[in-house]
């Protein structure tokens, strides 16, 4: 029999978009401090399971329409093309580069492709996590 969880759910719609953006700032603050890709994607997927214990499955489900498989496949294809990108330069392998850019609205701004392995790593974080807590979750 599920209870009324009204102060759970409340909170947890406040908390996880709290935890959402500490997870964004720790995932772009990893090319110059402690942080990235893994470490954004670990948070990322605590904000979903916090919303699998306020919520139940379906009703995640409804919100985040995603196959986890497939992110992990996404992550993997993004983290892997920028490694071998670098044979099509002729440079070794994972080698990645910087530059800087004038953008129209922000003005001069550091691009890295150090970035794109860093979504792929922390699509397979989130993928990963997701899909073995979904697995143990789910009841037959």
């Amino acid at each position: 029999m599920k209870t009324n969880d009204l102060i759970l759910q409340t909170c947890t719609k406040v908390i996880v978009f709290i935890i959402l953006a500490y997870a964004l700032n720790l995932f772009f603050a990893g090319h110059y401090t402690p942080g990235g890709g893994f470490v954004g994607g670990l948070i990322t997927a605590a904000a979903i399971v916090l919303l699998l214990l306020a919520f139940d499955l379906t009703t995640v489900k409804k919100i985040l329409p995603f196959d986890f498989k497939k992110v992990t496949a996404l992550g993997l294809l993004f983290a892997a093309g920028t490694g071998i990108g670098g044979f099509l330069f002729d440079v070794p392998f994972l080698t990645h580069t910087f530059g800087y850019f004038d953008l129209p609205i922000l003005g001069e701004t550091g691009l890295a492709t150090a970035v794109i392995f860093d979504t792929g790593v922390y699509l397979v974080c989130v993928g990963i996590s997701m899909t073995i807590i979904q697995t143990i979750g789910e009841d037959d």
